[in-house]
């Protein structure tokens, strides 16, 4: 038995667990996952077995609104795959005494599945370290603190932002919260109660890309556990409420060749590598949006005037830009790119490695960087913004859709199996949602996001 292996079972038993997760988030952005008693992993691992849990491939093509598999997605009742532990993911689940949690990749035949959409990102980090760059980042969610109130399902509080009071009265579960994503070696760094009544935020410390997207699928987790055990439901539906703040998770990405970061140019601004990037998160934006904000509900949040990016601009410190390239106190800055068109209904690894994609291609096409926008796009006449070349991003998720149809590029970087089932989920999950009332979008998506 490997020497890593006898170590991760006695870190396991020490701590009593019964049962590890094996877990996955789906093409629908669902957190999935089987569970293996410790028993069986026990003689698996000591008999030097692969270890694996088998799901049906099918799984890769189901959309948020059903248990079913979406048309036209390429997959159906034939085949199986195996959900690989990547033991480095290894935690004991803080929430939950005697559970641990393992995250896993997708793999037939000993090759990596081309619907996994954590491979994907594997491959765009690839990707980036054969141009010499790796690739750091955080998601930054926003979400809900819910209560219920007999059938009701109302906001937690009714503050507004950062107002201590809210952090008074969501001390104890805010607390725990950050107690848990530390003893998951989630670096906590800021907390405030956002605009919306009962809205949170609570950010963490940038890392490796595919750690990125790993601690990310920890943070969900972990918000909507710990919230539950005390009484309450935590969601990071886009928009849950009309007049409202919708959430972002907004995504934060710094480039680097070992331990230099790229983003500066020493004196204010940015570097030519980080326009070029930049530009290429432009250029594919609107297409982007279809994997960054990719539910019919996101688009009720995605509005001129909101702060959350509406139009294909950027600027420094600008929150009405979709990139915003943000000051830091600390020398020298900037330091990393904002980009603002994400939410919580985006499968993190899809995101992150088409954001890469994109970014990667401006790189190597050296696409030029428009000049920045310091004001509300809003607020510029339609001749002005045309003149500017800035465009209003797609207002629904259908042309979303219709502009990544459209991109090379992305098809390209996703991969023809992959990039055919998620437009298939989105899809299928626009057809669902054509017509619903927002109460009836969140009352369907608040406890899947």
């Amino acid at each position: 038995m490997p020497e890593n292996t006898a170590a991760i079972l006695v870190r396991l038993r020490e701590s009593n667990t019964r049962f590890v997760r094996v877990v996955w988030c789906d093409n629908g952005n669902v957190i999935r996952g089987k569970a293996i008693h410790m028993d069986a992993l026990a003689r698996q691992l000591e008999r030097g077995e692969a270890c694996a849990v088998g799901l049906s491939a099918a799984q890769q093509a189901i959309p948020v609104v059903a248990d079913a598999v979406a048309p036209g997605s390429g997959l159906g009742p034939v085949g199986e795959v195996w959900l690989v532990p990547d033991w480095s993911t290894i935690q004991s689940l803080p929430y939950a005494p005697g559970q641990a949690r393992v995250i896993g990749n997708m793999v037939k035949d000993d090759q990596p599945w081309p619907w996994c959409a954590r491979q994907f990102l594997i491959r765009m980090v690839q990707r980036a370290t054969a141009q010499g760059l790796t690739i750091k980042g955080a998601f930054e969610p926003e979400f809900y603190l819910l209560r219920k109130e007999g059938e009701k399902i109302l906001p937690a509080d009714t503050t507004p932002f950062a107002a201590t009071l809210a952090m008074d009265v969501h001390g104890e579960v805010i607390g725990a919260i950050a107690a848990a994503l530390s003893d998951q070696g989630l670096g906590v760094e800021q907390y405030y109660p956002e605009s919306g009544p009962g809205q949170q935020e609570i950010s963490v410390r940038y890392t490796d890309a595919l750690a990125a997207a790993d601690q990310h699928i920890v943070y969900r987790e972990t918000v909507k556990a710990v919230a539950q055990q005390h009484g309450l439901v935590a969601s990071f539906v886009p928009k849950l409420f009309e007049g409202q703040a919708g959430s972002g998770c907004h995504l934060h990405l710094s480039l680097w060749q070992g331990d230099r970061n790229l983003i500066s140019d020493g004196s204010g601004g940015l570097s030519d590598t980080a326009k070029a990037f930049a530009a290429g998160l432009l250029c594919h934006l609107p297409a982007l949006m279809a994997i960054t904000a990719p539910s019919p509900n996101s688009y009720r949040r995605l509005r001129p005037h909101c702060w959350s990016g509406a139009y294909c601009a950027w600027g420094m410190d600008n929150r009405e830009a979709a990139l915003r390239v943000p000051s830091n106190f600390a020398q020298p800055s900037p330091t990393h790119l904002e980009l603002k068109t994400v939410d919580g209904a985006a499968n993190p690894y899809l995101a992150l490695g088409s954001a890469i994609a994109a970014g990667l291609d401006g790189i190597t096409q050296n696409y030029p960087l428009p000049e920045p926008v310091q004001q509300d796009p809003g607020v510029l006449s339609e001749a002005e913004r045309r003149d500017r070349g800035i465009a209003l991003l797609p207002q629904s998720l259908s042309a979303a859709l219709e502009a990544l149809e459209q991109d090379t590029v992305l098809l390209e970087a996703l991969g023809k199996p992959l990039a055919q089932t998620h437009l298939a989920i989105r899809r299928a999950e626009r057809v669902a949602m054509e017509g619903m009332t927002l109460e009836a979008e969140v009352e369907l998506l608040r406890d899947r996001y």
